[in-house]
């Protein structure tokens, strides 16, 4: 009897129908008698949260499938304004997409600067854009030939320290690299992003950084939207250019088509 008591009391007392190792003790304590709990040893659980990359942006959403054509394989989306257009493959080549992104950029800043030229100078003047420079009524204060030995002075300066710097980057942050040794640091690159070189020189305004104890910080997260925000308007201002160009060979202006 003394058995088949201890049998029934062991049966009772298993996991399957007492719900666990505290369940088991529990029952253990009030049937048989007093137990010694045996600490279990805790282990350390960490959660390791790994954030998705963000899909591809498509500059045909609509479109499953298409290939390099809709979705190249060198376009990987990192490059701010990249939404996978490169149907002639121009960027296969890393070395070549570098070098076509800081084509992009320059030319889209020239662009931009070119737009709002046109207008504020037609609206000024009320001369064509296309006719500034022959207009007998335009007031220079020196001659066309001494306008364009500085232009290419100062531009093929500024220009050659581009085209270095491209190829060697940080280069001509240097003392030497310069003509006046103490502004050196300000053509220095505080970002460390090709193109995007930031600092008190070239961001005094401080909008993608801050400047402490005369050291410029860059913000990354202002930087990624205003890189955004740039090309984007760069390749509005590029195509307006072109506009420009058709209507100048129709004798009409910005001003004109819009009725102004």
């Amino acid at each position: 009897m003394a058995s088949t008591s201890g049998t029934l009391i062991n049966g009772l007392g298993s996991s399957f129908l007492c719900g666990g190792i505290r369940s088991q003790a529990l029952w253990g304590a009030s049937s048989i008698g007093p137990t010694v709990a045996t600490p279990t040893a805790t282990r350390k659980r960490k959660l390791i949260v790994v954030a998705a990359a963000p899909p591809k942006k498509s500059w045909l959403p609509a479109v499953k499938g298409g290939g390099n054509l809709v979705d190249p394989e060198w376009l990987d989306g990192s490059l701010p304004g990249d939404y996978g257009f490169d149907p002639l493959g121009l960027g296969k080549d890393p070395t070549f997409l570098k070098w076509y992104r800081e084509a992009e950029l320059i030319h889209g800043r020239w662009a931009m600067t070119a737009v709002v030229g046109i207008f504020i100078g037609q609206a000024w003047s009320g001369v064509p854009w296309f006719e500034a420079g022959a207009d007998p009524g335009a007031i220079a204060p020196f001659s066309f030939g001494s306008l364009l030995g500085t232009q290419l002075l100062l531009m093929g300066w500024v220009e050659s320290k581009r085209w270095v710097d491209f190829f060697n980057p940080k280069s001509q942050s240097v003392e030497w690299a310069t003509p006046w040794s103490k502004t050196a640091e300000n053509f220095a690159n505080a970002t460390g992003q090709q193109g995007y070189p930031g600092g008190k020189f070239f961001d005094p305004l401080g909008l993608a950084g801050t400047i402490r104890n005369g050291v410029y910080i860059p913000d990354y997260d202002k930087l990624e939207r205003l890189q955004l925000a740039e090309i984007k308007h760069a390749r509005i201002a590029m195509l307006a250019m072109l506009i420009f160009y058709f209507e100048a060979g129709q004798g009409k202006t910005p001003l004109g088509a819009l009725g102004l």
